[in-house]
This record gives C-alpha cells, structure tokens and sequence, in this order.
C-alpha cells in the first residue's frame, strides 16, 4: 500500500467544534447554546437535482452503489467538524454533498485520519477525500485533485486594535503551534523587523486553533495569524468584535482527492462546473462565510 504524501494540510493541528467557548466566553454570549453559537447556519443545507449527462460520466462501479464513499478528517471549522449531534458538517462536506447528488449519488462521509485518506483513496477504500486538503505536487503524483477554494494565511484582530500585518513589530499575535503561521508566516516577518531594527513580533502559540480565536477576541494578544477560512469563522462569529487585516497571503488551492486517472475526476469537476455555474458553490460558501476563497476561475483537475 502506497503511503499518504507527508505534506500536510495548511494546518497540522486541529479546530475543535469548541468553538462555542469562542462565542459564549470570550464574546460574552450568555445562555444555551444553539445553532447560531457555534457557527451552524439556521437554514439546512442545500440540495440540488442530479444532472443525467453528468451522472453517466461516474465509473459503474460507484454508480452501482448509489454512494460516493468520502473520507475527511475532523475537527476544522468552519470547513469539516461535528455539530452537537455527532454529525459531520461545513463547508467542505456541504460541498462535496451537492457534488454527488449532481453525479446521482448521495455523500457517504467517513471521519478518517488525515494521513490516512489519500492511501484509502489509493485502495479503494474511499472514493474521494475532501478535507481543506492543499494542492500539491506530491499529492498530485497518487491522486488527482480537483480545485474547488483557495485558501491562504489571514491575519485579524480585535476592531479597537490598530494592526497592519506588514508593519506587526513588537506585537502579541497568536498562532496555532506547527502550522504555516508558526513556522512560516510569524518567523518570516519577526525576521523581516528585527533585520530594520525593530522588535520582534511576540509570537503566542496554542495547541489549538479556538484558543486562538479566543485570544484574539479576549484582548489577550494584537492579533492572530491563521487559515483563511478559520480567520473568517472567528470574524464571523465575533460578532463586529473583530475583523480580518491586511491581504490573503500564500493563497494555495484545496482540492478534492481522487484515485488517480479515474473517470470520476472529469464527473466531479464537470459537478463543481455546474455547480459554480449554477450559483450554489457562491451559496453555501456565504452561508459558513468563506466566500472570498471561492475560486474565480472554473474549477479544475490537476
């Protein structure tokens, strides 16, 4: 069995479906919780009728079994995670759930270890992975992949704040421990102050992405370096408390993962076509608030 590329997700660490703590802490909600808290539209998900000439591309063998088996990985609002029911939801698995009902089928999700999806995918295992999966070459040697977001590192802060990412030194800003902005992003511009003799950015990491957001709307830092998609949700759910700053940087897209020169590829691009198309991509994008990294070109394979 092949080995899943060792290239990570943009983030290496996970979002926990605590996001509540995020709003009814540090955002001061008061009571139960409810749909509204944790980020979950009110409205349900969207469904879409099945295209014929786009279910007649899908390989027999998938088409035969009325389902398209998908592996993803939780928990990483706003795009895969667990409402209080148990159940996967976000974007990404409302996206793929409108994708196979156009090809006729209905969505199997599957909760799998992230490095475990692409060789799940390589054995049959799973007939696709989505799980803000980046698109790179490595991956692209095993899998195809077709684009569908793009996702990028986003900075924001507290609206009382007065923070420029390119001009951050001497601030407090959070991260989550091992992603791109700890490793990459915060280092990159600390060097760039200290090299014009300026201090450094105080970098404040957290083993996970909602203590962040936390930090971010609690005061407790400058500002946050994060995921697009995550930096959006926190913004989303703060409320008017805090605001995306600077530019979308180091933008790379997410794919869908598939078996490698399967016919299902062209049957789930030509979906997401239809789909973009159509407005229902531009729909369930707006609802988990992530609207800006929906791709302006027409989604691709490989």
């Amino acid at each position: 069995m092949s080995t899943s590329p060792s290239c990570p997700r943009r983030r290496r660490r996970t979002l926990r479906a605590g996001i509540a703590a995020l709003t009814a802490v540090a955002l001061g909600a008061a009571g139960c919780t409810n749909s509204e808290e944790v980020g979950i539209p009110e409205q349900p998900p969207l469904s879409v009728e099945a295209v014929p000439e786009i279910a007649a591309m899908v390989p027999a063998e998938i088409a035969n079994t009325g389902a398209l088996v998908v592996g993803t990985n939780t928990p990483y609002a706003p795009n895969e995670f667990k409402n209080d029911a148990g159940e996967i939801i976000g974007f990404d698995i409302e996206i793929i759930e409108v994708v196979a009902e156009t090809m006729g089928l209905r969505a199997d999700i599957r909760e799998a270890d992230f490095e475990k999806i692409i060789p799940s995918i390589e054995t049959g295992t799973f007939d696709a992975g989505i799980s803000s999966m980046t698109v790179t070459a490595e991956r692209e040697e095993v899998v195809d992949m077709a684009r569908y977001f793009m996702g990028g590192t986003q900075w924001a802060a507290r609206v009382d704040r007065d923070v420029d990412p390119d001009n951050a030194c001497g601030l407090r800003v959070a991260v989550q421990r091992t992603t791109v902005q700890d490793t990459d992003d915060i280092p990159a511009r600390s060097k760039k102050c200290e090299a014009e003799g300026k201090p450094a950015i105080e970098k404040v990491q957290y083993d996970e992405q909602d203590q962040v957001g936390s930090a971010v709307a609690l005061g407790q830092v400058d500002a946050m370096s994060a995921d697009s998609p995550v930096s959006a949700f926190v913004v989303e759910k703060a409320e008017g408390q805090v605001e995306l700053v600077g530019e979308l940087v180091d933008a790379e897209p997410y794919g869908i993962a598939m078996a490698k020169d399967s016919p299902l590829g062209e049957a789930v691009v030509a979906a997401l076509r239809h789909l973009a198309d159509s407005g229902v991509l531009d729909k369930i994008a707006e609802r988990w608030g992530v609207q800006e990294g929906l791709l302006t070109e027409e989604p691709s394979l490989g």
